[in-house]
């Protein structure tokens, strides 16, 4: 295939529209990063992961629903791509980071077997993260049934090298995560219009 003939991840979010030569130009909206902690209890921001993929969810370590299922879900997605972990980083950030401290993500990481080199399990301030996910995730659009005053929401969120939303997926439902797992190539092809989609797949699947 060709660039041409695939419909690549949409954006979602603009912050203003600018006209130049009669032409309009959009600003889409870029994700600024809070500074949070990882599971080793180091000190991160999105801002870290230059040149990758991002797929980012929301959890607490003390959910009896919907949490340890989207686990389950990011684990096989992080399994999918384990032959190709330089392209894309998965994370999860607590959205009770009073009770989950570093040691409490360090026993999720150890229930659900992940593999910490590209899923981190963040924590930190909790109005930094409420900010973030609100204000520049816009959780409560892509999931109108989200509780502002607590993020709870089985959606997934795939952001660009620049930070750019380009989709929410339900992790609940296998035919979202078809359809995320076929994304995140396409946002990898967008960075290196040298390859087409179809070279890009087979490079993919040659390595799983």
């Amino acid at each position: 295939y060709s660039m041409r003939d695939v419909q690549m991840p949409s954006r979602y979010f603009y912050d203003d529209v600018k006209v130049e030569d009669g032409k309009p130009d959009t600003i889409w909206h870029k994700v600024t990063s809070p500074t949070l902690v990882n599971q080793f209890g180091d000190t991160v921001t999105l801002g870290d992961l230059k040149q990758k993929v991002l797929v980012l969810d929301f959890f607490f370590t003390r959910c009896p629903t919907i949490c340890p299922k989207m686990a389950q879900s990011m684990k096989r997605l992080q399994n999918y791509f384990t032959k190709n972990d330089s392209i894309v980083q998965f994370i999860s950030i607590s959205v009770d980071p009073r009770q989950d401290s570093v040691g409490q993500l360090k026993k999720w990481a150890e229930k659900f077997q992940i593999d910490p080199d590209n899923w981190w399990l963040l924590t930190g301030n909790r109005d930094s993260i409420y900010d973030f996910g609100i204000k520049q995730l816009k959780a409560n659009i892509a999931d109108p049934g989200v509780d502002t005053a607590f993020i709870h929401t089985e959606k997934f969120f795939l952001l660009d090298k620049e930070r750019v939303v380009r989709g929410f997926y339900d992790g609940l439902d296998s035919v979202a995560m078809k359809k995320l797992v076929r994304d995140v190539p396409l946002l990898m092809l967008e960075k290196d219009r040298k390859r087409t989609f179809g070279e890009f797949l087979q490079e993919l699947f040659s390595r799983s």
